[in-house]
């Protein structure tokens, strides 16, 4: 049975830049930010909410979606401006969210801007170049630069799958007190490699982490809850919101780096451990059998680590990620 639909809402206003000053305090407030055109002329804009305190504070900025297919980050950044979510009760400061980032990629179900170009390679992006140089440069001036803090939400690509975990500088006192605040099931120490959305705010001066939340093209309510939970304890160490839900209780695994393995054979892949798991060097991790079921090669752990994310495609080419191993310490 198809439930009539209400009438629509009007559109939301439009955008050149934020400008939080010009927005009245005590509600939210949906907005579009003008950021290209199509090949129609029409205007790509992305979904923008905002809540201002009444209170001078920290501006800090929630993004998802910056990688199309990346969807977890949406619901989490809902749930927070839901009528009885942790933003009602904001102190001071505002909070900045855009639900999508990428909204051309998003259209296509796809990781890459429309051109096929990752916007978390390019970033800050330039004025004069390429449609997706322009789109991420656009992102950085008429949002990101406005920011104090940026919480950067995504999750595994196509055919892999993410614990809960955070990427972030630990050498850097504020970002490493954010990640430990969220309360994942990992930290990655990662500074931002440049090209990165994370490392472009870093740069201009502004406290940045990313929240990895589960798998593509799908929703987690589970995951989603967490990482709601994670970004209000950020707000709540940052005095901008009262102490509300405690994050689920865990020990977080921190690791001092991490990388992906990957084959060097083609066939059908297993990947045998799961999330989470910690594993052993020379462990059987992974195996190749060709069409007959024969094994063409087994993969072993190269030191001891956990393991942070996955592939699930079992279609493997040469090349092809098998896990993606975290070395546990701390960076000196």
């Amino acid at each position: 049975m198809v439930v009539p639909a209400s009438i629509p809402p009007p559109p939301p206003p439009v955008l050149d830049e934020l400008d939080i000053a010009g927005l009245a305090p005590g509600e939210v407030h949906l907005l579009r930010l003008a950021l290209s055109h199509d090949a129609a002329g029409r205007l790509i804009w992305a979904p923008l909410l905002v809540y201002r305190a009444e209170a001078p504070g920290p501006i800090v900025g929630i993004t998802a979606a910056l990688h199309g297919n990346e969807l977890n980050g949406i619901p989490t950044i809902h749930r927070l401006f839901e009528r009885t979510g942790a933003l009602r009760q904001l102190l001071k400061g505002a909070v900045v969210a855009v639900p999508i980032v990428n909204v051309p990629g998003y259209l296509r179900f796809q990781r890459e801007y429309h051109d096929g170009v990752d916007l978390n390679r390019i970033m800050p992006g330039r004025p004069d170049g390429s449609a997706a140089q322009v789109y991420a440069h656009r992102v950085t001036e008429r949002l990101v630069k406005h920011l104090n803090v940026l919480i950067d939400l995504h999750t595994a690509s196509f055919g892999r799958i993410n614990t809960l975990y955070v990427r972030a500088d630990m050498r850097c006192e504020a970002t490493a007190t954010m990640a430990r605040t969220v309360r994942p099931q990992i930290i990655v120490h990662n500074a931002g490699g440049d090209g990165t959305l994370r490392a472009a705010a870093a740069s201009a001066g502004i406290s940045s982490i990313t929240i990895e939340i589960g798998d593509p093209q799908r929703l987690q309510p589970g995951l989603v809850r967490a990482s709601r939970l994670g970004v209000q304890e950020i707000l709540e160490h940052l005095e901008m919101i009262p102490d509300l839900d405690d994050p689920d209780p865990r020990d977080t695994v921190e690791c001092l780096r991490s990388y992906w393995t990957f084959t060097d054979t083609g066939g059908i892949l297993e990947v045998f451990p799961a999330l989470s798991a910690l594993v052993k060097k020379g462990e059987i991790v992974a195996r190749i059998s060709d069409p007959w079921g024969r094994t063409v090669a087994t993969y072993a752990a190269p030191e001891d680590g956990i393991i942070v994310g996955k592939s699930t495609n079992p279609a493997a080419h040469t090349g092809a990620r098998i896990i993606h191993l975290g070395i546990i310490g701390t960076p000196s």
